[in-house]
């Protein structure tokens, strides 16, 4: 992730939210005349990419869409692509349909300063975090300093599970760690790989010591992974590292009536959309909420 956010959830996949690579054409879509009354709630999303979301729709997304379908009294419809380059042109700029009408209307997840589309207010922040198996050797690391103070004879053995363009990589390289550096790929070739894996696979089997990842991504496996205990760590604040991100909705530029609606959704949810991110364990931290007042013009 870089100060963007590169998302691969996550914010957002998130590394791409990341958390995170949603790209796609820069220019401005045209908004649609007089926005036609809609007769469905029609999202964006990722249909392998748990926690956020999947086809079944078992990610925190999911269940996030179904409460604002309830809300507006509208079914859910899901315009399911990979979270990859092009994600945003085929999908929410996307109007290759016999009415020209778009595809998908909503992206569930996307960085606050997101440049590919108009942003609601972020309705979570969370932050990366470092995570261990219990029982292996680190139990007495309480933080990520802790990691980082370990004996050089300790230390030097680790295996640190890192996807590039992380900003878990620039503290390891910061912490003289990077020989001890195993990489992953932000993206591979196959779609129905998810960031998730390097937890409930990677980290669970030994192959690794220790994975950084975003926190959603961390929370989430490590509730999955019954044997051993992983232990989650969030990163640090302090460091001159950026660690955390607010994650918003995105929408077509011109649909200032749809983000407003969205963004009194959000104000009005926002206890049982917290309860939906703990239930996944997601690491939660207080939302900034910028000054309308700042914020760019959509049109």
């Amino acid at each position: 992730m870089t100060n963007r956010m590169q998302l691969t959830s996550g914010p957002l996949r998130p590394y791409v939210l990341a958390a995170m690579c949603l790209t796609g054409a820069l220019a401005a879509a045209p908004a649609t005349a007089a926005q036609a009354e809609r007769v469905a709630l029609k999202v964006c999303a990722d249909p392998h990419n748990l926690p956020t979301s999947n086809e079944a729709g078992e990610g925190y997304e999911n269940r996030i869409a179904e409460l604002f379908g309830r809300e507006l009294g509208l079914p859910v419809q899901y315009e399911w692509f990979p979270q990859r380059i092009g994600f945003i042109r085929n999908t929410l700029r996307n109007n290759d349909t016999p009415d020209e009408s778009y595809k998908c209307d909503l992206v569930m997840g996307v960085p606050d300063n997101f440049e590919l589309a108009a942003t609601t207010r972020p309705y979570y922040r969370s932050v990366w975090v470092m995570a261990y198996a219990r029982g292996r050797g680190l139990d007495d690391v309480k933080s990520p300093q802790d990691l980082s103070n370990l004996p050089e004879d300790r230390r030097s053995k680790l295996r640190l599970g890192l996807f590039d363009k992380s900003p878990a990589t620039e503290w390891v390289f910061a912490n003289g760690m990077v020989e001890q550096i195993v990489p992953y790929q932000i993206m591979t070739g196959d779609p129905r790989a998810y960031p998730g894996q390097i937890i409930e696979r990677d980290l669970a089997q030994g192959k690794i010591d220790v994975a950084f990842v975003w926190g959603p991504i961390g929370g989430y496996f490590a509730r999955k992974v019954a044997e051993p205990e992983i232990v989650v760590l969030p990163m640090p604040l302090d460091t001159g590292i950026k660690f955390d991100y607010q994650i918003a909705m995105a929408v077509r530029y011109g649909e200032k009536q749809w983000k407003e609606r969205l963004n009194a959704l959000i104000e009005k949810n926002a206890v049982a959309i917290k309860a939906i991110l703990e239930d996944y364990g997601v690491p939660l931290l207080p939302v900034v909420v910028r000054d309308p007042a700042g914020e760019d013009d959509d049109d």
